[in-house]
């Protein structure tokens, strides 16, 4: 490799290449005021403050009281900045502007929310004060009215359905499809790994993950770890255009005659086409052969027995819904989205960090030896409880590498943030887009012991920052599922979002990830490939390395 190519690497292992430069944060006193401007990254001239500050304070939105982010244009001119993920420099400004800031450099503006007490404010206590805004315009041709970028009026209706369907039962029921899963994937491994081979593990556990969804969603077998089909490519290829769509600055797709001079524009339309096409049959025939059932038998079934257990056919069978065919293709196909992405992305994460922390690997290995009676590592429901290192570690990899690392909400009124660490209430006006910034919250030294460290023990610790005015903190105790949620951190840590629209299938993600480490970690020990800095981020829905994750695999004996 050229010493120009390394030059220009980023590492996973660490957030920016130019952090050290806002290490030590400069104090809010010593930032420049901000004299108004058109819109914001560009000044207007001193002389001309008086007369654009009352006009810009009025007409446009950063009047709300939070700092602007100066030099933004400038920013962007230089390559490091360029080449990082879109919430690398995000966590820059956020150090430097604290945790509730405008972001411009056009016409297109942002407010950037990094302050957990303000997530809590727009997650939990003024819920149905926000959207998911922009999100919903980007996402409506791939997922339509699905729960992630649905209007509040049909979230309201689809998700005590669909977060019915996840129900104990048929959660316990598809441990057994995880382990199955896990095991092909172990399979598929085993001859690299015995012959010394190099694995490009990330794309393995794409595949992986995608078999689990389309079995447990639609009763599909798309066995992707055997083949790539035409519809699996597809999937993948819509897949990248849901990223490209929710981090590119101009939705150019809306621009009459793009989806047939676009070839990019012009594959995603014959790609939708085709799994629309696919799910339509699927969808019918389930519709057709509909038998309706009370939910309270459909949660006391034994799912060993029935042919059948996916969610389409307990959204087609539960009694008194009556979804429409194309509410039934929204909810799937944000399903195979969400489903399939997040998991892949946080077991690909976990087994970078596990793979450079030999001795964090060595721990789970011993809990999985101790607790997992199955040989081959698949453990039960009752073991899954049992494994908290772990689960933990999973939960640590989900801090240090989110999916999403930014979710999106827009303010339906004008809203008052509380004052958090900010010092001060912020007014967001009717119509702000907002980013919460997860990386800022799940990174911040103002929120975390070592937040650069991967350290899985530390949810068992408690920790407060006075600080951050409003903020609870982390309290261990108040954790009581599978992993440590918004709750026991008080929305310094939202892995699968919060409040009301929290993630419906974080126990599914958890359950599957959890069992999938289980099976790899019996068999395999694991070790990077590549330097740390080779493996680099890019930016999408989830966080996905840029050229994939090489490993070398080593049977456990």
């Amino acid at each position: 490799m050229s010493g120009r190519r390394r030059r220009r690497r980023r590492s996973a292992s660490t957030t920016t290449t130019t952090r050290a430069a806002i290490e030590e944060p400069k104090p809010k006193a010593l930032v420049p005021p901000y004299r108004g401007a058109l819109f914001p990254g560009v000044e207007i001239p001193e002389a001309g403050q008086d007369a654009f500050a009352a006009i810009s304070k009025a007409l446009f939105p950063w009047g709300n009281g939070a700092p602007i982010t100066e030099g933004v244009l400038g920013d962007l001119l230089k390559e490091e900045v360029r080449a990082a993920p879109l919430f690398v420099p995000l966590y820059d400004y956020y150090r430097k502007y604290g945790g509730v800031y405008n972001l411009g450099a056009g016409p297109k503006w942002f407010v950037v929310v990094s302050d957990p007490v303000a997530v809590r404010t727009m997650f939990k206590d003024d819920a149905d004060s926000f959207s998911k805004g922009i999100l919903t315009d980007i996402m409506e041709p791939i997922m339509g009215d699905g729960l992630i970028p649905a209007p509040k009026e049909v979230w309201a209706k689809r998700r005590p359905v669909v977060g019915a369907g996840f129900h104990g039962a048929w959660l316990k029921h598809m441990v057994s499809l995880f382990g199955d899963s896990a095991n092909n994937l172990a399979a598929k491994l085993a001859p690299d790994a015995a012959g010394g081979k190099t694995v490009e593990i990330e794309s393995k556990l794409y595949a992986m993950a995608l078999d689990v969804i389309g079995k447990a969603v639609f009763n599909y077998e798309f066995n992707s770890l055997a083949e790539e089909t035409p519809l699996i490519k597809a999937v993948y290829r819509v897949l990248r255009e849901s990223e490209h769509r929710s981090t590119f600055p101009l939705q150019y797709w809306n621009i009459p005659g793009a989806m047939e001079l676009v070839p990019r524009q012009k594959r995603f339309k014959e790609d939708i086409e085709m799994i629309n096409d696919e799910l339509s049959v699927l969808i019918a025939a389930a519709l057709k052969s509909r038998n309706e059932t009370d939910l309270a038998e459909m949660e006391a079934r034994d799912y060993a027995n029935v042919d059948d257990a996916s969610l389409l056919r307990f959204l087609v069978d539960v009694r008194g819904e009556e979804a429409t065919g194309t509410q039934l293709r929204d909810d799937l196909m944000t399903m195979l989205i969400a489903g399939h992405e997040t998991t892949a992305a946080v077991l690909t994460w976990t087994t970078y960090l596990l793979a450079t922390h030999p001795e964090e690997a060595r721990k789970i290995q011993e809990e999985i030896d101790a607790v997992v009676s199955d040989p081959g590592g698949a453990p039960t429901v009752e073991e899954i409880r049992a494994m908290e290192k772990t689960r933990l570690a999973l939960a640590e990899s989900m801090r240090l590498y989110p999916a999403p690392p930014i979710l999106i909400r827009r303010a339906l009124r004008d809203v008052t943030l509380p004052r958090g660490g900010m010092g001060k209430a912020i007014t967001l006006k009717k119509g702000t887009d907002c980013f919460v910034a997860v990386w800022n919250l799940h990174r911040s030294p103002d929120l975390w012991e070592n937040p650069e460290k991967f350290d899985p023990s530390r949810f068992k610790r408690p920790f407060q920052n006075p600080a951050v005015e409003g903020w609870r903190g982390l309290q261990p105790e108040l954790a009581t599922g599978l992993y440590p949620n918004e709750t026991s951190t008080d929305f310094a840590y939202v892995p699968f979002g919060g409040g009301q629209r929290r993630c419906a299938g974080d126990m599914f993600a958890m359950m599957e990830a959890t069992v999938a480490l289980s099976v790899l970690m019996k068999r395999f020990d694991v070790e990077l490939a590549c330097e740390k800095e080779d493996v680099e981020m890019i930016t999408g829905a989830t966080i996905h390395t840029k050229a994939g994750m090489p490993v070398k695999l080593t049977p456990r004996r």
